[in-house]
């Protein structure tokens, strides 16, 4: 059985840190460190060079953060991981590197057994956050803006004119009587475009056709 074991890089300012975590690491079998670098500039130099599995790094640090050296890092080397591991559990910073393609994101005072534990989870695929951190990256995570549709379904441009007039009306929330003041027509009117639009749409009432036809809303004023 061949010994195989992580390797390693290693990312920060202070060199006692760096030499703290080398003694702690390279007492597990499987781990080893394979280099160093004080900034995120020597980190993607060093990535470039050694090619590790993992890298851990720092946040703030002098001529290259952490933060644009993980946005590199994970952009031009697609086989390195990148596991943050820092004093700061600043909001912007969890959620940053996590969307930039870092695969973790632990404090400096995780327990080494719980370091080298993530390191392996890390390099197996795994994403690996601190306690508490999860959920800062998630509350600070932008949601997802769907595609706006470029062209009506076929239900919809079954419809006609006035039908379409009435759709954007009940999109609005606008009442049965509403609808026929504005388009100045009689209630029964409307109820009957309605019975014809929910048929039309296969759609059980107003509050269905109002969240279908919302994300079509600026084709249909148009």
């Amino acid at each position: 059985m061949t010994d195989i074991k992580i390797r390693l890089l290693l990312v920060d300012d202070q060199m006692i840190i760096r030499q703290g975590l080398r003694s702690l690491l390279e007492a597990k079998p499987d781990l080893e460190v394979v280099g160093e670098a004080e900034n995120g500039q020597q980190a993607i130099a060093q990535v470039e060079a050694l090619q590790p599995d993992v890298v851990l790094m720092d946040v703030r640090m002098p001529v290259m953060d952490g933060v644009a050296a993980t946005r590199l890092i994970c952009q031009q080397f697609s086989e390195t991981k990148v596991l943050v591991l820092t004093t700061f559990d600043d909001d912007d910073y969890v959620s940053q590197a996590m969307q930039l393609g870092a695969r973790g994101y632990l404090l400096k005072d995780t327990h080494s057994d719980d370091l080298a534990g993530a390191i392996r989870a890390v390099h197996k695929g795994y994403t690996q956050m601190g306690p508490g951190l999860m959920e800062k990256a998630i509350a600070h995570t932008p949601p997802l803006t769907p595609p706006q549709p470029t062209q009506l379904p076929p239900e919809l441009t079954g419809l006609t004119a006035r039908e379409r007039e009435v759709l954007c009306l009940i999109a609005t929330g606008a009442s049965n009587r509403e609808i026929a003041e504005a388009l100045y027509i009689s209630e029964r009117t409307v109820k009957n475009h309605i019975t014809r639009i929910l048929s039309q749409l296969n759609l059980r009432d107003r509050t269905q056709a109002a969240m279908f036809v919302s994300a079509f809303l600026p084709l249909l004023q148009h």
